[in-house]
């Protein structure tokens, strides 16, 4: 596969993941699918997860990987951006595209292990008050279900959380996948080319003496 058309294939992906990534990220400031918990967070009163502040898929996976795959695509487009140059700048957008990916890990990382802001009371603490429940237990009230039932307000926002975040942590691990292959593609295409038209085109005149010469000699023999 020439690198220009395997940055198409690289870029396509990345456009979907950033996508999915800000869309996470927007919905997470929405628990319950309602807004006066961001109402009443904006007014003082501590309702959204921090992690969620920290704007992880909107920044991270999202614009930080958008803006590179533009100008992957555009390696791949046979315009502007289809040849060595282009493909070399392609890495260090790439490796913008690996940073980005990776503060949305960590963030979506850490938004999973220490759990969601809410309103919560269990046997040691039967008075309700907002808080974050899970957070010294270090990822532990994944898989131990009976504990999600502390969280009263807003509802379902473990699930709500976990859902998310975990989207969010996929998604930030394949934009990391494919933008460390684009680095890889880009110093080939950097070396190699990148098979556009731009290229073939710019190499067909130092063939056009041979094929003038070789014309010129079958000409000849047939005069004989």
């Amino acid at each position: 596969m020439c690198t220009g058309a395997c940055s198409k294939f690289i870029a396509v992906p990345l456009y979907i993941l950033a996508l999915v990534s800000i869309i996470c990220n927007i919905v997470l400031f929405f628990p319950d699918l309602q807004t006066k918990y961001a109402a009443e967070d904006r007014e003082g009163h501590p309702r959204i997860t921090e992690e969620v502040k920290y704007m992880g898929g909107v920044i991270g996976g999202g614009i930080m990987v958008l803006i590179p795959a533009i100008h992957i695509h555009l390696t791949s487009s046979g315009k502007c951006c289809a040849n060595r140059c282009g493909m070399f700048l392609s890495i260090g957008f790439a490796a913008a595209g690996v940073a980005g990916a990776v503060y949305s890990l960590s963030v979506a990382a850490l938004g999973l292990a220490n759990g969601p802001l809410c309103y919560w009371s269990n046997m040691q603490n039967p008075f309700p008050k907002w808080g974050v429940p899970f957070a010294n237990s270090t990822g532990s009230y994944l898989t131990e279900k009976h504990m999600w039932n502390w969280c009263i307000l807003p509802k379902d926002v473990v699930e709500f959380n976990v859902g998310l975040f975990s989207t969010l942590l996929v998604a930030a691990c394949l934009e990391l996948i494919l933008c460390l292959i684009q680095m890889i593609n880009g110093l080939f295409g950097c070396i190699c080319g990148t098979c556009s038209g731009k290229e073939v085109g710019a190499r067909a005149p130092f063939s056009a003496p041979f094929h003038t010469k070789r014309n010129a000699f079958m000409e000849d023999l047939k005069w004989w």
